[in-house]
C-alpha cells in the first residue's frame, strides 16, 4: 500500500484438507489442532486472511476472496486473532512490572480487567469483517511500550516521541490521530527491540481500537471505554467525540477511531460516559431506572436499599438513608444526653439499698447481742438463786443438779427466768419449748452465746447445724451484700466498744485484759529536727531558721503562725516535698538519720486545697485511695470496712453517694468537700499525717467532729501534724502539743498545749480575759499587738532559744544581748534594738540583672530537684507492699470508666459534632473520579485530626492536679496513663464509624467501608496520642491552638509538590501525607480497565505506591505509639508543676 490506496493480492491457489479422513483417524481435538495449524501457515505465507469450507477443506484466501461468503471461518480467525492479542499482552508482563509496579498491585488481575475481552469479541469480529489484516495493523510490544512510555510522563498528554515511522522526515496519513498502517508481512507483535515500518495501505482504524496521533498501529480499547468511528462536525471541523482535526490539505482524509486512552484528567473521550455502561468498547448502553452506573462502568450497579436512582444516574443518593442514620442516631445521643445520669443514679440508689440493708441488719445483730447479754447477766443472777433455794430444799436428792441443768437451758432459748419462781413452772416451760420449734432470733442469739465475737447472724440462714463452721471471716466474703454486713457488723462492735470504754470500772479493765481486746496500733514514725534551716537556692533566702524539735506518734500537733511565717513550708520540709532549697541540719526519723521518703506508703500529706475528683462521689475517691495505698494482701472486705469507719467518723454518711462536684457542677458543700479532701489520706491507714490548714472553711461542729476522728487516729499511734488558723479555744484544747513560728521561719513555742499560757505568762505575755489564746499569740507574733515589760515579738524565738538552750544564730545574739538588759533599762535597749536592727536588717541593694539571674538559677535549681525526686532510688522501710501496676491499672480503669459515662454529655456533644461535619464535608467535598478523592479525603484529615484532638484534650487536661497528688503518694503513673489510654480506645473505635456513616454516604467513595473505617481508626489513634502529648505539656488554651495549627499546617505540607529531596523527607514527617496516602489507595485500587493509566498517572504524581497501604497504616499507628510515649514522658516530667 502506498499513499493510503488499498492493494490486492493475486488469487492464490487454495490450501485443502480433506476433513473426512481427519475425522475418521484422529480425534477431535487433533483435528481442530491441524485446523489450526493450516491457519497458522496461511498467515506466515502472508496470503491474507482465512477461511474454512466444510466438510471437506481449508483454504488460504485474500482480503477480496474472503467476501465469498465463508462465514463459517469467523469465529476461528477471530479466535486467532485474539491468542496472537493475548499472547502479545503476556509477553509485556515484565514491562508492565518494572516500571507500574507502583500502581498495579496484581499484573494479571488489573491487565485482564483492561484487556480480558473474553466472550466480548464482537468489535474484533467487526473488525475482520471489514476485510483488514489486523494482525499486521496491532501494535507491537515495542510500539506498546513507546506509546505508555510517554503517555505515564506527567508533561506529556498524547503525543509520543518520534519513531521510525512518524518523525520530522516521515509522516504517512497513518502517522495522523484515529489512522493506521499495515506492517511487514513478518511482523513478530511480541518483538521489543525494534519498530517495524508501517507505510503501506494506511486506511481508518476499526472502532474498538484507538491509534495514537505518531503511531501507525492499532491498540484494542481497554474495557469500560467507549470508542465508536468519529464523524466530522461540520460545523467546528472537529471529530466527534474525540475532538480532533483532519490533517489540513488531504481531501480524502477521514475521521478514524479513537485517538487517545490516558489519564482522564487529560482526556476522558473513551471513558463510558456517566449515567451509561459499555459492556465492550463498542456498545453504550443507557443506565436502567434503580440503577447507577459511574464513570468507566462495564455493567450497571444495583441501587442499595433506601436510595435512588433514576435512569441514566451517575450515583445513588444515598441521602434518604442518610437522613434516617441521622433520625437514628440523634435520637440515640439525644436519649442518652438526657437520660444517662438517670441510668447511673438508679444503679447507685439500688446499691444503697442494698448497703443500707446490711447496715439495718448489723444494727438489728448488734442490739439484739445487747439485749442477749443483758438477758444473760439476769439470767445467771436468777440461776445463782434458784440454785441456792433448790440446794436447800432438796440437799439430799440428786435431782438438784439436773434441775440447775434444766435451769440454765432454759436461760440459754431464752425464757424469762426472772418470772421463774419454782420448779414447776421452769419444766411446764421447759416442755414447752421442746413442743415448738425455736425462732430465728432464738437461734441467732444461741449462736452469739456460743461465741460472742463470731459474725453469725450477718451472712448466714440462722439455726445452721454448721454454722460455727461457716463464720464468714474478711478473706472469705464476695458478695457485696456479705461484705457490708461484715463492716457495718465490726462498726457496730467498735462503737459498742467505746460506749462501754468510756467509763470503766475496775472489773471492766480486767474483762478486757482477760479478753484480749486492745486498740490496734500502727507502725510508729517519730520524727526529729534540729537546726533545720532551709535557704532557696539561687536567692540566698531563708524560709527556716534554726528549727529544732520532734513531733510524736500518738499525738495531734499543730502548727501556727502569722501569714508568711513559713508554716507550709515547715510541713512540706517534715514530708521532703521542699524542693529548690538547700537545708541544714538534721531530721531523724525514729531517731535515726534516715529519709522520710522511705516510708513514703505510710505518710499521707493533706494539701490546702481540696484535691478531689469532681465528677466521683464520696464513696468512690475514698474507696478508690483505699484500694491503691493499702496493702495489696489485704482482703477486700476489710479495706470495705476501713473506708466505712472513715466515712462514719468524718460525717459523710449522708453525702457518700453525692457527686463531690466542679466549676460548673454543683456537688457538696465545702465543708464536706474539706473533710473529703482529708478521708482521702485516713483510708491509707497512714503513720504519718500531714495536715495543711484543714479546718479552713469549716464550721465550729465540722471542725470539731474532724478533730475528734484525728484524735481517733491517734490513739493508733498515728503522728498527725497540722496546719491551723484561729482555732477556736475548744478545738484549740483538742491538741497535745502546739508549734508557734515566728516571721523567718523560727520556733517561737514547740510543746503541750496545756503549758502554752505558762511558758507566754512566764516571758511577760499573759492571756487577757475573754480573749482567745491562740489568736492572742498570734497577734504577738504578727506584731499587731506589743506587750508589756519590753518584749519584742522579735525577741521571742530568741527567748524560746535560751529557754531551752539551743544555740543562738550569730546574726540573733543581739537580741539575746537585748533580752539580757531588759531588766535594766528597757527604754536604752529600744533604742539599741532599734539601731541593731536597721544595721542588719538594711538590704542589699541588687541591680535587675543580678535578680533575673538569681530567679532564672532559682528556678532551675527547682526544676533539677524535680527530677531528682522523681527518678531517685529509694530503700522502702515502709514494710507495706502496696497493689502493683496492674492491680492499679485495674482500678484505674474502672475509676475512669465511672467517670467517662458522667461526661457522657461532652461524649454525645463529639459525636453530634462528627456527624454533622461528616454530612457537610460529604455533600459538600464528595469523592471526584478524576482525583480520585483527594479532595475530600484531605477535608476529612484536617476535621478528624481537629475535632478529635480537641475531645482527646480532657483526657489528660483536666485532673492534673489529682494526678500530681495521687503520683506523689506513690499511685503508678504508668497504671494512670495506660487506664486512660484504655478507656479512650473506645472513642478511637467509635468515632470513625460516626463520621463515616455520614460522609461515606453522601460522597459513595469507591472504595469499601471497611477500608476507610480502618484508615480513619488508624489516623484517630494517631492523633489522639499526639493530643495527650499536647494535653500534658501545655496549659489548655495552648494546647488547644497547637491542635489546632498542626493539622492544617502539615496537612499544607503533605500537599506541596515533591520536587526537592528535602520536601519528600519533609512530607514524610507529616502523619496527614500517610492518612492521605492511605484513603487514595484504597480509593484508586477499585478504579480498573479504562482507569488504569488515570491510576497510575495520579499515583505517580502523588508519589504514592499501591503497595504501600498497609505501610501507611503502620505509619500512623506507630505515630500513634511514639507520642503516647512522648506524652508518658512528659507525664512523668510534669508531676512537679
Amino acid at each position: 500500500m502506498k499513499g493510503g490506496k488499498h492493494q490486492l493480492h493475486p488469487p492464490l491457489t487454495p490450501v485443502t484438507l480433506d476433513l473426512h479422513s481427519l475425522m475418521n483417524n484422529l480425534s477431535p481435538s487433533a483435528v481442530f489442532t491441524s485446523i489450526y495449524h493450516s491457519i497458522v501457515a496461511c498467515s506466515r505465507e502472508g496470503t491474507g486472511l482465512v477461511s474454512l469450507n466444510l466438510p471437506t477443506r481449508v483454504q488460504c484466501e485474500d482480503d477480496d476472496d474472503y467476501d465469498s461468503g465463508n462465514t463459517a471461518a469467523l469465529p476461528i480467525v477471530t479466535d486467532y486473532v485474539y491468542s496472537r492479542l493475548t499472547n502479545m499482552t503476556t509477553a509485556i508482563t515484565t514491562d508492565i512490572e518494572a516500571k507500574l509496579g507502583f500502581c498495579i498491585k496484581d499484573v494479571d488481575k488489573d491487565w485482564n480487567e483492561a484487556f480480558n475481552f473474553t466472550g466480548k469479541l464482537d468489535f474484533l469480529t467487526a473488525c475482520i469483517k471489514q476485510g483488514k489484516d489486523v494482525t499486521r495493523r496491532l501494535c507491537t510490544r515495542a510500539e506498546i511500550r513507546l506509546y505508555f512510555g510517554g503517555i505515564l510522563n506527567p508533561l506529556s498528554s498524547s503525543y509520543v516521541r518520534p519513531n521510525r515511522n512518524c518523525n520530522l522526515t516521515s509522516w504517512v496519513s497513518g502517522c495522523e490521530p484515529g489512522w493506521g498502517c499495515l506492517a511487514d508481512k513478518n511482523v513478530d507483535l511480541s518483538s521489543s527491540k525494534d519498530i517495524p515500518a508501517r507505510i503501506e495501505e494506511c486506511s481508518p482504524c476499526c472502532e474498538g481500537f484507538f491509534c495514537p496521533q505518531g503511531l501507525t498501529c492499532m491498540i484494542p480499547c481497554p474495557l469500560g471505554s467507549y470508542c465508536p468511528l468519529a464523524k466530522l462536525n461540520t460545523n467546528t471541523g472537529i471529530c466527534d467525540p474525540y475532538r480532533y482535526q483532519l490533517p489540513a490539505g488531504e481531501a480524502n482524509h477521514t475521521c478514524g477511531s479513537a485517538h487517545v486512552w490516558t489519564g482522564v484528567s487529560n482526556s476522558s473521550d473513551i471513558f463510558c460516559s456517566a449515567g451509561s455502561y459499555c459492556p465492550t468498547a463498542t456498545q453504550k448502553i443507557p443506565c436502567s431506572s434503580g440503577h447507577y452506573c459511574r464513570m468507566g462502568s462495564t455493567v450497571e450497579m444495583r441501587c442499595s436499599h433506601f436510595s435512588t436512582c433514576k435512569e441514566n444516574t451517575e450515583n445513588q443518593n444515598m441521602r434518604a438513608y442518610a437522613a434516617l442514620l441521622i433520625v437514628a442516631l440523634s435520637t440515640l445521643l439525644i436519649f442518652i444526653y438526657n437520660f444517662y445520669d438517670q441510668v447511673l443514679s438508679t444503679r447507685e440508689r439500688r446499691l444503697a439499698k442494698s448497703r443500707e440493708a446490711a447496715a439495718k441488719h448489723a444494727r438489728e445483730t448488734a442490739q439484739a447481742r445487747e439485749r442477749w447479754k443483758l438477758a444473760k447477766d439476769v439470767a445467771k443472777k436468777g440461776a445463782t438463786g434458784l440454785q441456792k433455794q433448790l440446794s436447800r430444799t432438796f440437799s439430799r436428792k440428786k435431782s438438784g443438779k439436773g434441775e440447775q441443768l434444766k435451769t440454765v437451758s432454759l436461760a440459754k432459748v431464752g425464757t424469762d427466768i426472772t418470772s421463774a419462781d419454782s420448779s414447776s413452772t421452769s419444766e411446764q416451760s421447759i416442755s414447752a419449748s421442746k413442743a415448738e420449734e425455736p425462732s430465728n432470733l432464738i437461734k441467732m442469739l444461741n449462736s452469739i452465746e456460743d461465741d460472742p465475737n463470731s459474725q453469725e447472724g450477718f451472712n448466714l440462714q440462722i439455726g445452721d447445724k454448721n454454722s460455727k463452721k461457716n463464720a464468714p471471716k474478711g478473706k472469705h466474703l464476695h458478695t457485696k451484700s456479705k461484705i457490708y454486713k461484715y463492716a457495718y457488723g465490726q462498726l457496730e462492735k467498735e462503737k459498742a466498744m467505746q460506749e462501754a470504754n468510756k467509763n470503766l470500772t475496775f472489773s471492766g479493765v480486767l474483762s478486757m485484759a482477760t479478753s484480749g481486746s486492745e486498740i490496734r496500733r500502727r507502725p510508729p514514725i517519730e520524727v526529729a529536727f534540729k537546726d533545720v534551716t532551709l535557704t532557696l537556692k539561687g536567692k540566698n533566702k531563708q524560709v527556716l531558721k534554726c528549727v529544732t524539735g520532734k513531733i510524736m506518734p500518738g499525738r495531734v500537733s499543730a502548727v501556727m503562725g502569722p501569714s508568711g511565717a513559713g508554716k507550709t513550708t515547715f510541713l512540706s520540709a517534715l514530708g521532703g516535698k521542699v524542693r529548690g532549697c538547700s537545708m541544714t541540719g538534721s531530721i531523724l526519723i525514729n531517731g535515726k538519720p534516715e529519709s522520710i521518703h522511705w516510708y513514703k506508703k505510710i505518710i499521707g500529706y493533706v494539701p490546702q486545697d481540696d484535691i478531689v475528683h469532681g465528677n466521683l462521689t464520696v464513696e468512690e475517691n475514698l474507696r478508690f485511695s483505699a484500694g491503691c495505698r493499702l496493702p495489696a494482701d489485704m482482703a477486700k472486705p476489710d479495706k470495705v470496712l476501713i473506708v466505712e469507719r472513715v466515712i462514719e467518723s468524718l460525717g459523710l454518711h449522708a453525702v457518700r453517694d453525692s457527686l463531690v462536684g466542679t466549676v460548673e457542677q454543683r456537688g457538696i458543700s465545702g465543708g464536706q468537700k474539706k473533710r473529703v479532701n482529708v478521708g482521702l489520706e485516713m483510708v491509707m491507714e497512714p503513720s504519718l499525717l500531714i495536715l495543711d490548714e484543714p479546718t479552713t472553711g469549716l464550721d465550729s461542729a465540722s471542725s470539731s467532729q474532724l478533730l475528734k476522728a484525728l484524735r481517733r487516729e491517734a490513739l493508733e499511734g498515728v503522728n498527725i501534724c497540722m496546719v491551723l488558723h484561729q482555732p477556736s479555744y475548744t478545738l484549740f484544747r483538742m491538741f497535745d502539743d502546739i508549734i508557734f513560728l515566728a516571721k523567718g521561719g523560727l520556733i517561737a513555742y514547740l510543746g503541750s498545749v496545756k503549758k502554752v499560757e505558762e511558758y507566754f505568762a512566764s516571758i511577760g505575755i499573759p492571756v487577757p480575759d475573754r480573749v482567745n489564746p491562740p489568736d492572742h499569740f498570734i497577734d504577738i507574733l504578727e506584731g499587731l499587738e506589743k506587750p508589756a515589760g519590753g518584749v519584742t515579738h522579735e525577741q521571742l524565738p530568741v527567748r524560746w532559744m535560751l529557754h531551752n538552750g539551743y544555740p543562738v544564730p550569730p546574726d540573733m545574739l543581739h537580741y539575746a544581748d537585748e533580752i539580757a538588759a531588759s531588766s535594766s533599762s528597757a527604754s536604752t535597749s529600744t533604742s539599741t534594738s532599734s539601731d541593731a536592727k536597721n544595721i542588719t536588717e538594711e538590704p542589699i541593694q541588687q541591680s535587675f540583672f543580678a535578680e533575673l539571674w538569681g530567679t532564672m538559677k532559682n528556678n532551675f535549681e527547682v526544676q533539677r530537684d524535680n527530677l531528682e525526686a522523681k527518678f531517685l532510688i529509694i530503700k522502702d522501710l515502709s514494710n507495706r507492699t502496696t497493689p502493683g501496676i496492674g492491680q492499679q491499672y485495674k482500678y484505674f480503669v474502672g475509676r475512669i470508666s465511672k467517670q467517662r459515662l458522667r461526661e457522657a454529655k461532652a461524649q454525645v456533644v463529639d459525636y453530634m459534632i462528627l456527624l454533622v461535619a461528616g454530612a457537610i464535608l460529604g455533600i459538600l467535598a464528595k469523592v471526584n473520579d478524576y482525583t480520585f478523592g483527594a479532595l475530600g479525603y484531605t477535608y476529612t484529615v484536617i476535621a478528624v485530626s481537629l475535632l478529635c484532638k480537641i475531645a482527646a484534650l480532657r483526657t489528660f487536661s483536666l485532673d492534673k492536679l489529682q494526678y500530681a497528688r495521687e503520683t506523689a503518694a506513690g499511685i503508678s503513673s504508668l497504671a494512670h496513663f495506660l487506664a486512660k489510654d484504655t478507656v479512650d480506645i473506645f472513642n478511637v473505635i467509635i468515632k470513625p464509624v460516626v463520621y463515616l456513616s455520614m460522609f461515606y454516604f453522601f460522597s459513595n467513595p469507591r472504595s469499601s467501608f471497611a477500608s476507610n473505617y480502618v484508615v480513619l481508626l488508624c489516623l484517630v489513634y494517631c492523633v489522639s496520642g499526639m493530643a495527650y502529648a499536647f494535653a500534658i505539656h501545655f496549659q489548655p488554651a495552648p494546647a488547644q491552638l497547637w491542635s489546632v495549627l498542626v493539622p492544617v499546617v502539615m496537612t499544607l505540607i503533605a500537599n506541596q509538590p515533591k520536587d526537592t529531596a528535602f520536601m519528600r523527607n519533609l512530607v514524610k514527617l507529616c502523619y496527614p501525607n500517610w492518612a492521605l496516602e492511605a484513603f487514595i489507595i484504597a480509593n484508586s485500587e477499585r478504579y480498573s480497565g479504562v482507569w488504569l493509566i488515570s491510576r497510575c498517572r495520579s499515583l505517580m504524581n502523588n508519589g504514592y505506591d499501591l503497595h504501600d497501604w498497609s505501610l501507611c497504616l503502620i505509619v500512623l499507628v506507630l505515630y500513634g505509639v511514639v507520642f503516647r510515649i512522648v506524652a508518658f514522658i512528659c507525664l512523668l516530667l510534669s508531676q512537679s508543676k
